[in-house]
């Protein structure tokens, strides 16, 4: 396994290490958001109705984004952090892979 340089952060998803830029104080961020993301594409992989990384990754990405929506209209949005910088930064790094 490499080392991360500088400011990079690596990760691994569905047994696929990514590495990241990242500041240092939104580092445990990006590893909870990571893991979280690892776990729903591994739930959706074993449920058999979706095959390719790809797809996977975009089922997983429309299930975060329809909860984070409704989160926001139930007025939950204010208690959590803004992930549109993080999930840019992991769409950009799963890009590289396609």
């Amino acid at each position: 396994m490499s080392k991360p340089s500088g400011n990079a952060v690596l990760v691994r998803i569905l047994d696929r290490e990514y590495q990241v830029a990242c500041p240092p104080e939104e580092r445990a961020a990006l590893q909870d958001a990571a893991k979280q993301l690892d776990e729903r594409m591994r739930d959706i992989r074993s449920s058999g109705h979706v095959i390719g990384l790809e797809r996977i990754a975009v089922m997983a990405a429309l299930n975060l984004s329809h909860e984070l929506i409704q989160s926001s209209k139930s007025g939950a949005a204010n208690a959590a952090p803004d992930l549109t910088p993080l999930l840019s930064r992991l769409d950009k790094t799963l890009a590289q892979f396609e």
